[in-house]
């Protein structure tokens, strides 16, 4: 029996002296040290989470409210593939701000912080990027003419550290001209925009010329390499007389597209570019690969490679599919009737 000492009972003991805990304190305490051991282990299970998590780096020469259209894309891939950003992947990510020359700084930074993969897109930003590393893998959301501008040893080898998807841009050139004669068969002397920084344009509108004097079209070559230079390239368009515009594709025109083509529907020029983007902005015609699906398969060359896939072992990956698309709404506004003939070869009509 308990002793009750001042109305307060002590714990029972043995006969040989030595206090006896009762279990109803064994059971508070084992209850009190399982509780403790709730809110600790989560935060440790999380560390360790992320600790083994694969980090993939963006660069992408745009803004995160309004980056370039393959992020969007490259992202979409990223989910349809089952990652999730901060349960099964972390992605550090890095903006230019339209501003080109903070890319080589903000490549360096990502390098620095020894990602798994390095996602990123345009010319400048892949050059940034190569130069900042000859061992962290590279994955090109989506360029033109990757083995003509040095930044792989060829299509199906593609060597070194980088690989990526290509969009073939040059090679449609002459049929985006045919396309847009049939549009409009009174265009005589059309301008090609180009941007003198991508290497690939210095060849246009040179390449085309065969097709040209065929359809007999004239080609003004007019090159604006930033949107400040946008207006200046519109006034020399003017001076020589252009009544239609064909714009290449480039990292700068697109991410600057809508004021591109406001302006070409200022100076009522129709206008044909590359890709459904420009279309949707208001381009008359666009005829080219579509860069978010080109961008949304880059992330299964990054999940490929987070499995343990080298870049020099995946082939450079190219556009197969091209969409004719017409905008009725700019053709509308320029006061043009498009034949149905035309309107039928349309993969899609905005209206």
């Amino acid at each position: 029996m308990s002793a009750n000492i001042g109305g307060v009972h002590s714990a029972p003991r043995h006969a040989g002296g030595r206090r006896v805990v009762a279990p109803i304190r064994l059971r508070i305490l084992g209850l009190l040290v399982t509780l403790a051991w709730g809110l600790v282990a989560p935060g440790i299970s999380a560390a360790q989470r992320a600790a083994h998590m694969p980090r993939v780096a963006l660069l992408d020469p745009g803004s995160p409210t309004s980056p370039a259209v393959c992020l969007p894309g490259f992202r979409q891939g990223l989910r349809d593939l089952g990652y999730v950003e901060g349960q099964n992947i972390v992605l550090e990510s890095r903006y230019a701000e339209g501003q080109l020359t903070r890319l080589p700084a903000l490549a360096a930074e990502l390098v620095h912080l020894t990602p798994d993969v390095i996602w990123t897109h345009s010319t400048e930003a892949i050059q940034a990027v190569k130069q900042a590393t000859t061992t962290i893998p590279i994955v090109i959301g989506v360029e033109s003419n990757v083995v003509e501008e040095g930044l792989v040893a060829g299509l199906a080898r593609p060597s070194g550290n980088l690989t990526g998807m290509e969009l073939r841009d040059i090679e449609l050139t002459g049929k985006r001209l045919q396309l847009l004669k049939d549009a409009i068969p009174t265009t005589t002397r059309v301008a090609v925009l180009v941007n003198p920084t991508v290497p690939g344009h210095e060849r246009v509108p040179g390449n085309i010329e065969l097709e040209a004097r065929a359809l007999g079209v004239q080609l003004q070559r007019v090159e604006a390499g930033s949107p400040d230079t946008f207006e200046a390239a519109f006034a020399a368009m003017g001076q020589g007389g252009a009544d239609a515009l064909l714009i290449m594709e480039g990292s700068t025109f697109a991410r600057n597209r809508q004021r591109l083509l406001d302006l070409a529907l200022l100076h009522r020029l129709p206008t044909m570019s590359g890709g459904r983007h420009f279309a949707e902005a208001g381009s008359l015609v666009s005829y080219g690969a579509d860069v978010r699906e080109l961008c949304q398969r880059s992330a299964v060359l990054v999940d490929k490679i987070l499995k343990g896939a080298k870049p020099s072992d995946l082939p450079v990956e190219r556009a197969d599919k091209f969409y004719l698309v017409v905008n009725l709404k700019t053709a509308q506004a320029l006061g043009l009737t498009l034949s149905p003939t035309f309107l039928a070869q349309a993969d899609e009509v905005i209206r």
